[in-house]
């Protein structure tokens, strides 16, 4: 038996337990990895998720002096930063949803044959405010499109191809741009290797895939909220801090990448259930805290 295995087990039992509408569940502690699925191992929509790679191909491209985070995005789309106050937009902004532009997402957002990034950046920004919106990172993957060309294709050869990933799209609007936070579809365990990823600080058997220092700003603290609830107070460049210990990325109806860095642990979750994924966040949290204490 593996280390993972005791741990799998435990999981599953807190799907039973809780209730929670799991469908595939991974679990790697150190090099260990065990599976479990409740429904047939096929590529999902991870949702947010994808924000986490729009974050990884940006570092890459930062890494590699591609593209400057900490410039203005008017340096790069000129034409579309006609909102009052964008002119000091960045794109770690607009990774970090601190640009301070309010646009709600709407199931047809990306469908339609307007200019998302246009329509974004023509809205005023209230500073650095934190306002998380999927048209935050669609418009951060029109910036590092003008950069590094077709952001799909980037993510495929500097990304994917590292992780041992092949053939995934990016969906796109109707203009021919990556959805940015959302819109790939992947196994529990091709996501899982986003997690470990981060959690080895951007190596993969060996080999950099992304700078270890990005991979701390990914899953770690860019933002503070004290008025929001438990598990949305600390944001990351895509990652949320909490609960407890875990830092994680947070898909719709319970995608989760939840990373214990004390435990060398990730546990990864496909699941069709939107309003359980918090609490049952929380008892992976607990559990693992319980398994492996603070050193």
């Amino acid at each position: 038996m593996s280390s993972a295995d005791p741990v799998l087990d435990a999981i599953v039992d807190l799907v039973d337990t809780t209730g929670f509408g799991a469908l595939g569940v991974h679990v790697l502690v150190g090099d260990d990895a065990a599976e479990h699925h409740r429904a047939p191992d096929v590529r999902r929509e991870v949702h947010s998720v994808a924000k986490g790679v729009a974050a990884l191909v940006t570092g890459i491209a930062a890494d590699d002096g591609l593209v400057d985070v900490d410039a203005p995005v008017a340096a790069t789309l000129p034409e579309r930063c006609t909102g009052a106050g964008t002119d000091t937009i960045t794109l770690r902004h607009l990774l970090t949803m601190t640009s301070g532009i309010d646009m709600p997402w709407s199931p047809t957002q990306l469908t339609g044959e307007q200019d998302l990034a246009a329509a974004f950046l023509a809205r005023p920004s209230r500073g650095r405010v934190f306002q998380y919106a999927n048209a935050s990172t669609y418009t951060a993957m029109r910036v590092l499109e003008r950069h590094v060309g077709d952001v799909g294709v980037f993510a495929a050869e500097r990304l994917f191809v590292p992780l041992g990933i092949a053939d995934v799209t990016w969906d796109r609007c109707p203009r021919g741009h990556v959805a940015g936070g959302e819109g790939i579809a992947l196994r529990v365990a091709e996501t899982a290797r986003l997690g470990r990823l981060l959690r080895d600080g951007g190596v993969v058997d060996g080999r950099r895939v992304v700078g270890a220092a990005w991979c701390r700003q990914v899953l770690g603290e860019q933002v503070r909220r004290p008025e929001a609830g438990p598990g949305y107070q600390r944001y990351g460049l895509s990652g949320w801090g909490g609960p407890g210990r875990l830092w994680r990325l947070h898909g719709a109806y319970g995608q989760l990448v939840l990373v214990d860095a004390v435990a060398d642990t990730v546990v990864t979750v496909a699941a069709d259930d939107h309003a359980g994924a918090d609490g049952f966040a929380a008892a992976v949290a607990d559990e693992l805290a319980r398994r492996f204490p603070d050193r």
